[in-house]
């Protein structure tokens, strides 16, 4: 191997030592608490995934809050306001703080992620413009413009990107989403390391601020020595699942102080002990403590994250919750024996692969047998959770199927099968505006949507799919017959499912 590769193999190395990593980010850490002590009364709001490292959970005021804000919305030639990512939570904190200091950071060659220079901005001008094409009648002077930092987009993209402006704020004034009543509008302000003074921002500004504030500093190459022992990684927190063994956000700043002090040798042994040690799940940021309801229909439905079964068993002690669990592991048996007062009937337990085998297992298996249950659930007056593991793909994916088939516009029931012609791809991105409204980090992927559409919308699917109402009620009673006879037994059914 000649000296260049040589060199190469090992820069990459050391930018994959989490040894490096965790102390890089405490040192980025250390300026976000700097800027946050001069903008005491901005909220400091993580822009995840990556923002999440740099902000104490401690330190931050709003726990809850989250912002997504994806960078390959802002990559060139690939500028979007994107309604499935509306980011519509964070406006109520910035209104009623006057601001927001978003958090994130970038790897190697930027100053500022593309997050924080394009997305963050257009979604400012959007919202912007949408508030002002609602409330025409009684706005003037309103501030629409696009802001960007001259020295990340260039006069040419900045003008290609304010001509598009005008139509993603129609898409979103025709949504379903609503606006808080904003007293100004929206304009975002950029702070890095390298940034000298930092923006004097009055309580009677013109403007709500939104900082974005980029944590980490721009070295060459992405790596700096440091007289601590460890090598700077610009951007450490991003792309976690290359380097962190596990390791999530919240478990470094609960861990904080006992991983900065390990030496080398001991950090790997240390952050072993910690994962074995711990009940979270590696995908933290999808953890629900409670169901998350989808409001518009007040709560008939419901989305939740749960890996194990003892999640499940919680919430089956609700007696008029049913619950459709869609999980890629293999759980422990469900133990309703213990005084638990748990009804099997009201469970629909379906075991998903992963991969393009879960594709069509979604397709063929998942969706035709969980629109009934929920279907029949929902006549005998239950309320039906729909968990998945990550609590925002699958399950969100079943949770769009019924509501549209099952209820109307304005959120009433309709229980009685809507007929195929009745459906349209309008109408399931209006249901997923419905579950984004109240659950923000829902995020199904492409392919999950593009199922739903094939089972809903494909002439051979959804003649199929739901039994007649006569067929359900009499299976409902069937089964109640049957556990009534045989007790409380757990039996599997065909595809990897278990019905209890």
């Amino acid at each position: 191997m000649d000296t260049a590769a040589t060199a190469l193999a090992e820069i990459r190395k050391e930018s994959l030592d989490i040894y490096n990593r965790i102390h890089s980010i405490d040192e980025d850490a250390g300026f976000v608490r700097e800027v946050h002590r001069y903008y005491r009364d901005l909220p400091l709001v993580p822009n995840m995934r990556c923002g999440a490292w740099y902000v104490d959970p401690d330190v931050y005021q709003a726990s809850s809050h989250r912002a997504y804000f994806k960078s390959t919305d802002g990559h060139t030639n690939n500028w979007s306001f994107n309604l499935r990512r509306p980011n519509l939570r964070i406006l109520p904190l910035i209104l009623q703080h006057g601001g927001i200091v978003l958090v994130d950071s970038t790897r190697a060659g930027k100053r500022l992620p593309d997050a924080l220079s394009k997305t963050v901005p257009i979604w400012c001008s959007v919202i912007n413009r949408t508030f002002q094409m609602r409330r025409s009648s009684d706005i003037d002077n309103w501030d629409t413009a696009l802001y960007t930092p001259p020295g990340a987009v260039s006069v040419q993209e900045h003008a290609q990107i304010e001509q598009k402006l005008d139509a993603w704020a129609a898409d979103l004034a025709a949504s379903f989403y609503d606006l808080p009543d904003l007293q100004r509008p929206l304009r975002p302000i950029w702070i890095t390391p390298a940034t000298t003074s930092f923006p004097i921002l009055s309580p009677h500004t013109s403007f709500y601020p939104v900082v974005c504030l980029s944590a980490s500093k721009q070295v060459s190459d992405g790596l700096e020595r440091r007289a601590g022992g460890f090598a700077y990684i610009q951007g450490s927190g991003d792309d976690h699942e290359l380097w962190s063994m596990g390791l999530t956000p919240t478990m470094f700043w609960r861990n904080r102080k006992e991983l900065l002090n390990a030496t080398r040798p001991v950090l790997l042994a240390l952050v072993r002990s910690l994962l074995s040690a711990s009940d979270v799940l590696h995908n933290e940021d999808a953890v629900d403590v409670h169901p998350t309801p989808v409001q518009h229909i007040s709560g008939l439905l419901s989305l939740y994250s749960a890996s194990t079964m003892q999640s499940v068993i919680t919430l089956l002690r609700d007696s008029d919750i049913s619950v459709v669990w869609l999980t890629s592991t293999t759980p422990g048996r469900l133990d309703v024996t213990n005084g638990n007062s748990i009804e099997p009937s009201r469970l629909l337990w379906l075991q998903t692969p992963e991969g393009k085998r879960g594709q069509h297992h979604f397709l063929r298996t998942v969706l035709p047998q969980s629109i009934p249950f929920i279907q029949s659930q929902l006549l005998i007056g239950h309320r039906v959770c729909i968990a998945c593991d990550a609590g925002i793909d699958a399950g969100v994916g079943v949770c769009i199927a019924a509501l549209a088939l099952f209820f109307n516009e304005d959120g009433s029931s309709n229980l009685q099968q809507k007929k195929q012609t009745d459906l349209s791809k309008t109408i399931l991105r209006t249901r997923l505006q419905w579950i984004i409204s109240s659950c923000p980090k829902a995020n199904p992927s492409r392919t999950t949507l593009k199922r739903v559409n094939d089972f809903l919308l494909s002439p051979a699917s959804i003649g199929s799919a739901i039994p007649p109402l006569s067929r359900q009620l009499a299976e409902v009673r069937e089964r109640e017959t049957l556990r009534s006879l045989s007790g409380l037994q757990h039996t599997r059914s065909p595809n990897n499912t278990r019905r209890v």
